[in-house]
């Protein structure tokens, strides 16, 4: 007889996961859904996208450098591409506070109308995308940065220090296993707290809604959730 899976196992990450494979079609069916995603970071958006197990989504992922409006602008110049054609178009990027720079909040309030107004999604963490992370395992409602999300993470996954250990491509590209294999870890719980978030600050200007994260709305928009 085949093996019974457990009700309390169903909503559980890695069974979901394993939901995502049919034997023999996987090569022969078409991508439903299509994206390029515009990323600010360097390793530890881009390697956690291209993780995630999607056989019916085809990620395209680009760097953006500069300030926030200009990776909002490079994602409006890649989407004039051939190969980018007909691609649902997603930016990923943080406020990552820095003191009261000149222009900084109205560069990122200003990105994301841009991108709104063209067409293009964004997928904007404040102040960083750690909160992303750290809303698997717990709600976070007062204002932090990134390096309180950073002391958060060392001691949740036991790391001596997550801004060196915790940003390199090896160690990235294993984030979206190390969440679903972790069972204080939940991704339904991680998308109720960050729509609890932007609930809570949807009024307020971009710049000034810490914590918030739309994250969720990105994975909800490849297809997992």
């Amino acid at each position: 007889m085949p093996k019974l899976t457990k009700v309390t196992d169903r909503n559980k990450a890695w069974h979901r996961r394993k939901s995502f494979k049919k034997p023999y079609a996987l090569e022969s069916e078409s991508p439903q859904k299509t994206f390029l995603i515009v990323c600010e970071g360097a390793n530890t958006e881009p390697y956690y996208f291209r993780s995630i197990p999607a056989p019916n989504v085809d990620i395209k992922i680009e760097g953006g450098h500069g300030s926030k409006t200009a990776l909002v602008k490079r994602a409006l110049e890649l989407r004039k591409r051939e190969e980018y054609s007909g691609r649902e178009v997603w930016c990923v990027y943080d406020m990552d506070f820095r003191g009261e720079q000149v222009g900084q909040k109205q560069d990122f309030n200003q990105s994301i109308e841009i991108a709104r107004n063209a067409g293009m999604h964004v997928a904007y963490s404040n102040d960083a995308f750690e909160l992303w992370l750290v809303l698997h395992y717990q709600l976070i409602e007062q204002s932090l940065l990134r390096f309180n999300y950073y002391r958060i993470l060392e001691d949740l996954w036991n790391l001596e220090n997550y801004e060196e250990e915790g940003k390199k491509r090896a160690f990235c590209n294993s984030l979206y296993d190390r969440l679903c294999s972790d069972p204080r870890a939940s991704q339904d719980r991680a998308i109720a707290n960050a729509i609890r978030l932007l609930e809570t600050h949807q009024d307020r200007p971009f710049a000034d809604q810490n914590p918030c994260t739309t994250i969720f709305q990105l994975i909800e928009a490849i297809g997992l959730k």
